[in-house]
């Protein structure tokens, strides 16, 4: 049989790595700069474009879709032409994947500080930035199946079954949370709104963390650490159950990240049971993963490649362990809004997607360079920085996590709050912040380290541009035979496969939305609640574009400690007109869902004006900006007619007087400053700002006065 010569692009993998390496530095280093301003909050520099609330955004998508997406990326085009025993199916298509993607990324790193967020979390980004990811996710896809198609190797190894569901699955998750209404280039609002937003959302959240963090990676460690421990993958039975249990079950959790919300105790009971049910597959692809290892154990206290995989491996085991866990109401009650979570989410993204990462780039780069690795040394060095990073980073916060839950909580024996004002609870855990900067530093100088390693390996190589390879053609190729015969018959039918695999991740996403869209008792409407006057509707995109939602949630609870000191629990009718939802992930800050007529207005001006010397000790920044920059009274003609389009009840023609009614309100505003010797501007941001706030619960205060 003669066999076919043909070459591996390695050009396009060097790419995507060098992009990883410079996107990791970047990415660690905004978010070591988020660390230090919860307890420095000098560090947010007194600038509009770098307060905590503009940059977390940045910090998140950095190293989500920079970070770690080049990093899939990179790893998915080496894996994928020796599995397949083919090169990519276009190099032009691969190179504008490639740039695309980066170009992507440099929108996202220039809008996200400009305040354009669509306040969505890990889904920030605006419209126009959407259809670019939909544009270059389709050209990721026409490659990969396209090298499927042209393919020499019959059998699709597992790997492959990973990243297919990666392509479909993030497909599905970006249209369906994506679908926003523009009002300008950089302005939407999101097609759902209040519950059904929420859901949609952490449907999303959660299987962005799922499908683009999880699964392509569990394919890198099925090619990877065979790969560098020399050894088969442990048991073939074992990823197959792993695979099709895990994309089916993983679609179904979102909604454990709404426990105790005003989401439908249905749909948050469903999430829990799929996510207890998550525990068995994820563990199951660990144990594949680790028992991979068998018989190389040795080479593991050797070799810092095996190193950094085997702690990746295991971190992916507690962070899937945890997960599950925290979806237990009891469990949930504690952590949930605290850096417990903060923590969790770091296990496993230093753990499981880092270490994974810097694995494979100590493996690839010597081979790419047809040389050895510079300096294992400086690799194990960077192994024990790393290692102590996450340590220093996790355990401070869970700590910070417990106190903070319990401050929260705690009542003296007459019944009433220990820590009434919600900053006792920010200054106690200011030195645990420190610890938690501490481990993001150590982290980040072994990435360095490693940065020097790798340019030092390179040096030493000539790098293999066009790898060269043989194989037989497909036609040639004898079908296997033996145990699993069944599953090798969908092997050998990607497509049937790909579409089997969308079936599988449909099924959940279906049954949790489609009662929530179209039951309405599912959320009742409020009769008092009204949709966003004008002025503060301006003032909630401000709320929105300075990225508030960060740190305050606007979900109380229906724990006696919620109530007591935030007021009465939310409910779900109270959202019908908030596109998009602001209910938070964690309370950084005091939960601002019934602040209206907490505070007057003049202490809401000198609240943003100088945060500590209003609230002693506070960490939040000033923002003098809103103080001089005005709002743009031309757009408030489209916000109406936008909102109009996704159901906010405005009368028709209602936005050639819009303006009118915002300038009254301003009036108001202004003139109850000035009594308090306060002189500002109506069309300032501030007066716009103050009005959302004081908005913020008005609407049920309304209706017990009505029902009075």
């Amino acid at each position: 049989m003669e066999l076919e010569k043909f070459s591996y692009d390695n050009k396009i993998v060097k790419a995507f790595f060098i992009a990883t390496v410079i996107f990791g530095l970047v990415g660690m280093l905004v978010g070591l700069t988020a660390a230090i301003q919860l307890f420095y909050p000098v560090f947010n520099f007194d600038l509009q474009y770098t307060t905590f609330g503009r940059i977390r955004p940045l910090h998140t998508n950095a190293i989500i879709f920079a970070f770690v997406g080049n990093a899939m990326f990179g790893g998915v085009y080496y894996s994928t032409q020796r599995l397949l025993k083919a090169r990519m199916f276009s190099d032009a298509l691969s190179w504008v994947h490639f740039w695309g993607w980066q170009l992507i990324i440099l929108a996202a790193a220039i809008s996200l500080p400009l305040g354009m967020t669509t306040a969505k979390e890990y889904a920030e980004l605006e419209w126009p930035i959407d259809i670019a990811i939909t544009i270059i996710w389709v050209v990721f896809a026409i490659n990969i199946i396209g090298t499927l198609i042209k393919r020499r190797e019959r059998h699709m190894y597992v790997a492959i079954w990973f990243y297919l569901a990666t392509i479909v699955t993030v497909a599905v998750l970006h249209i369906v949370n994506s679908i926003e209404i523009p009002v300008t280039l950089f302005k939407s609002y999101s097609w759902y709104a209040g519950v059904q937003d929420a859901l949609v959302q952490w449907w999303y959240g959660h299987n962005a963390v799922a499908f683009f963090l999880t699964t392509p990676f569990l394919g890198l460690m099925y090619y990877y650490l065979p790969k560098a421990a020399n050894r088969p993958v442990y048991s073939y039975k074992l990823s197959i159950i792993h695979f099709w249990s895990l994309i089916f079950i993983y679609i179904w959790a979102g909604p454990h990240h709404l426990l105790y919300s005003a989401l439908p105790d249905w749909a948050q009971s469903l999430g829990t049971v799929f996510s207890i049910m998550l525990i068995a597959p994820s563990w199951g692809g660990m144990l594949n993963g680790l028992m991979t290892l068998r018989g190389a154990w040795d080479r593991v206290r050797e070799d810092p490649v095996l190193k950094f995989m085997v702690v990746a491996v295991t971190a992916y085991g507690m962070a899937t362990l945890e997960g599950p866990l925290l979806s237990l109401k009891n469990l949930n009650a504690i952590a949930h809004f605290t850096d417990w979570i903060v923590a969790h989410v770091h296990v496993g993204g230093l753990g499981w997607n880092g270490f994974l990462t810097f694995g494979i780039l100590y493996w690839i780069i010597p081979k790419m360079w047809g040389t050895k690795l510079y300096s294992t040394k400086l690799a194990n060095l960077h192994f024990w920085l790393g290692t102590l990073g996450i340590i220093f980073y996790a355990l401070p916060m869970y700590v910070s996590g417990v106190v903070q839950s319990l401050m929260w909580k705690e009542f003296n024996p007459e019944g009433f709050l220990v820590y009434k004002n919600f900053l006792e609870t920010t200054v106690q855990i200011l030195p645990l912040h420190m610890l938690r900067a501490t481990g993001g530093g150590l982290y980040l100088t072994g990435a360095i380290i490693m940065t020097y390693n790798l340019l030092k390996t390179a040096g030493a190589g000539k790098f293999i541009a066009n790898e060269p390879a043989e194989a037989a053609p497909l036609s040639a190729t004898p079908a296997k035979q033996g145990g699993g015969w069944h599953h090798q018959i969908l092997e050998n039918k990607p497509v049937l496969f790909t579409v089997l695999s969308l079936v599988a991740i449909l099924i959940g996403g279906i049954v949790e939305m489609v009662p929530t869209f179209l039951i309405k008792s599912n959320v009742p409407t409020i009769a008092s609640v009204k949709p966003y006057t004008p002025l503060e509707l301006h003032g909630r995109d401000i709320y929105i574009r300075e990225g508030c939602f960060n740190c305050h949630s606007q979900m109380i609870r229906p724990f006696r400690s919620e109530t007591e000191r935030y007021g009465e629990y939310s409910k779900a009718g109270e959202y019908v007109y908030d596109h998009p939802f602001l209910w938070g992930s964690k309370r950084t800050g005091p939960d601002l869902h019934r602040t209206s007529g907490k505070y007057s207005n003049t202490w809401h001006y000198n609240h943003m004006l100088a945060p500590d010397a209003v609230s002693t000790g506070s960490i939040m920044p000033p923002y003098p900006w809103l103080f001089e920059q005005s709002i743009d009274k031309s757009l408030t003609a489209g916000k109406i007619r936008a909102l109009r389009t996704v159901g906010v009840p405005y009368e028709e023609g209602y936005e050639q007087n819009a303006n009118a009614d915002l300038d009254q309100q301003a009036s108001e505003i202004t003139a109850s400053l000035k009594a308090d010797g306060v002189e500002v501007a109506p069309e300032t941001e501030i007066v716009a700002l103050i009005a959302y706030l004081q908005r913020l619960g008005k609407d049920i205060k309304a209706d017990k006065v009505a029902s009075k």
